[in-house]
């Protein structure tokens, strides 16, 4: 794949390559004169490297863009509409992208967002005339966040975070790379991020999707080059801007740096907010390395105690998510809610209550289709995740997977056990029939 990306930046390499540039190319109009008898203008200067240094950026970035959507049929760019992805939205208008089509705009909806974000995507669309494709958790209408909280519960990110960002994140996220044919992912990582990010390129292939092109055009930007670019183009940014917060996800776990929060664990009194835009307050506690992310995924931790820094749709692996039902084969029984109580009546049996998208359901796929081989009675698997009620009212079920032996009266037994081999689950069976 690295040798076909190298391939597909051949065609534009001499179309968006500068010639040489001389030493006045590289000297901004604004500065009168470097003679020595002129006073030492250190303002004046300072803002034109700026601009001088903006300038270069913007082209590193367009080009990084045109690579994208001249030499791919399906670019495609999940928005965030953070600071850099709302600088990247008004670069592909620039290019004419956005209203050709040559790049779509994905968005996901995790259900959790900040009650301004999704309105915000509303005004980007009129603003800038295209229409985003939006992807939620599977199953779930867009905008549904009571059908959301009926399927996989409104605590889920309490219970197990990894599983959350698998269904609100990881998952919607490459079902809509997959529905949009993406070949190239436009993304707005930058090496400023953080150390996990420090080393990112412009182009690398991505651990999503089978190994599709990816694109970071603003790799070598800083938090503040964003916010300079969105104040010289006043280009519409998100509204959390404006009350100190650097970067926004999810409303649960994010919080505005500086904060006094009690969820941060590094609380400092202070100001940092773009207002008008301008920085107002002390601009180190947002643009000092690695600090733009400083207020995401504040008090969640990974399974191993580690601090939670990444959501997870950007890192290898993140291509393991659930694309299919368990348990497929002939051995296990599907029930509906319909006929759940009715068929389990009927004769002994054993039934578990299931989540497709769950890892410790998962991990038991083998185990539990092996112990139907071993029984003498019907074997079931029950989607539990789609009416919560339904099987907390009649089958036990708190989290899962839940196992119960139906035996002659017709009353689910639970088993409790957390060993979820044969052997156990079948003396378990046994005794219970």
């Amino acid at each position: 794949m690295k040798l076909q990306l190298a391939l597909a930046l051949l065609p534009f390499t001499s179309a968006f390559l500068p010639a040489a540039p001389t030493r006045s190319a590289f000297l901004p109009t604004t500065t009168t004169s470097l003679s020595a008898d002129v006073g030492f203008d250190q303002e004046t200067y300072i803002k034109d490297s700026k601009e001088m240094r903006m300038k270069y950026l913007e082209e590193q970035a367009m080009y990084a863009l045109k690579i994208s959507c001249e030499n791919y049929e399906n670019a495609v760019f999940p928005n965030a509409m953070i600071a850099g992805d709302v600088v990247i939205t008004h670069l592909l208008d620039r290019l004419g992208y956005l209203k050709s089509g040559k790049a779509k705009i994905m968005v996901v909806d995790t259900f959790h967002l900040f009650d301004e974000t999704m309105p915000f995507l509303k005004s980007l669309e009129d603003h800038y005339g295209f229409k985003a494709e939006v992807f939620c958790a599977e199953g779930v209408p867009v905008g549904d966040k009571a059908g959301y909280d009926a399927k996989y519960g409104a605590d889920l990110w309490k219970e197990d975070i990894e599983q959350y960002d698998k269904v609100c994140k990881v998952e919607p996220f490459q079902r809509g790379l997959k529905t949009l044919g993406t070949d190239c992912m436009i993304n707005g990582r930058t090496r400023w991020q953080g150390f996990e990010r420090a080393y990112i390129d412009q182009f690398e292939n991505a651990p999503i999707g089978g190994g599709l092109a990816k694109c970071n055009p603003l790799a070598y930007w800083t938090l503040e080059d964003s916010f300079d670019y969105i104040a010289k183009y006043n280009v519409p940014h998100h509204p959390l801007h404006a009350k100190g917060y650097p970067s926004h996800g999810d409303a649960k776990d994010t919080i505005p740096i500086p904060s006094t929060d009690p969820r941060n664990p590094d609380p400092q009194e202070g100001e940092c907010k773009f207002v008008d835009g301008k920085i107002v307050g002390d601009k180190t506690f947002w643009f000092d390395y690695a600090s733009e992310r400083k207020g995401r995924f504040v008090g969640l931790a990974n399974k191993d105690g580690s601090t939670k820094t990444e959501c997870g749709i950007h890192v290898a692996g993140a291509e393991k998510t659930f694309d299919r039902d368990l348990w497929e084969g002939p051995e296990v029984k599907e029930l509906t809610t319909a006929d759940a109580i009715e068929t389990t009546k009927a004769a002994p049996g054993v039934v578990v209550v299931y989540a497709p998208w769950c890892q410790f359901c998962q991990g038991m796929e083998d185990e539990y289709a092996a112990l139907a081989k071993e029984l003498n009675v019907p074997v079931y698997k029950l989607r539990g995740d789609e009416e919560r009620d339904f099987v907390q009212k009649n089958f036990n079920t708190q989290s899962f997977p839940t196992i119960n032996v139906v035996g002659k009266d017709g009353k689910p037994i639970k088993y409790e056990s957390e060993k979820r081999d044969v052997a156990s689950m079948k003396a378990f069976v046994e005794s219970n029939l």
